[in-house]
């Protein structure tokens, strides 16, 4: 498994914390996902052998949130 922290803007309430949540978490092989409103960053623990971090990011993305670069 992996870890990866990704910073995210946009984020303004707990919806958006359970949106992106919910996001990553439909995606095949997440094992967990911790969203947090502050400081704006998802924590993802997941099987690089199923997903990318691009796939991460473009899930996030697609939700309407932001990556800074």
């Amino acid at each position: 498994m992996t870890d990866l922290t990704l910073p995210i803007t946009g984020m303004t309430c707990g919806g958006c914390v359970r949106s992106v949540t919910a996001v990553l978490q439909a995606l095949p092989g997440v094992e967990s996902v911790s969203v947090s409103l502050e400081p704006g960053q998802a924590q993802v623990r997941f099987d690089a052998a199923q997903v990318t971090p691009a796939q991460l990011q473009a899930a996030i993305e697609d939700a309407g949130f932001d990556i800074p670069a």
